[in-house]
């Protein structure tokens, strides 16, 4: 038990320090790391079993792509684009705090990413703040062609 001291006491003081230059805001440092797209903001997270973060992420960004409407006038339009959400999720699996981090520079593709994330329920934990690009994207169409009888 006494051999175990001297490391235990150099744990506590390494979260001391690391506690106090949290609470200094971390002097020095950025205080708005740039998260990476379709990254949690926090650079990792603490569920130690299941899916691995970037399986959780790529599952979120799926589910919210899925429950996109594409507005009618943006379609007539042929307008396209994508938005950059940032959101936590919640305990109860639901998208919390969520804004437009980057535009798609069209307000009726940004309104219609924010309620696909308010339209998915569910969404693996992952935590810390996440941005997530919710893409606006047509089809080609296809040449017509004249048919001769």
């Amino acid at each position: 038990m006494t051999r175990a001291m001297p490391e235990l006491r150099a744990a506590i003081a390494a979260l001391v320090v690391i506690l106090a230059s949290a609470l200094a805001g971390g002097a020095g440092a950025d205080p708005s790391p740039a998260p990476a797209v379709a990254r949690s903001a926090s650079g990792g997270d603490v569920v130690p079993h299941g899916p691995s973060l970037d399986e959780r992420l790529d599952a979120i960004q799926r589910r919210v792509q899925a429950a996109l409407v594409y507005p009618p006038i943006a379609r007539l339009r042929r307008t396209q684009g994508t938005a950059l959400l940032a959101f936590e999720i919640g305990a109860d699996g639901r998208a919390r705090g969520v804004a437009v981090a980057h535009s798609s520079g069209f307000a009726a593709l940004d309104r219609a990413a924010l309620r696909a994330v308010h339209a998915v329920d569910q969404l693996p934990y992952v935590y810390g703040r996440l941005e997530i690009p919710v893409h606006f994207e047509l089809a080609a169409r296809a040449p017509e062609v004249a048919i001769s009888n």
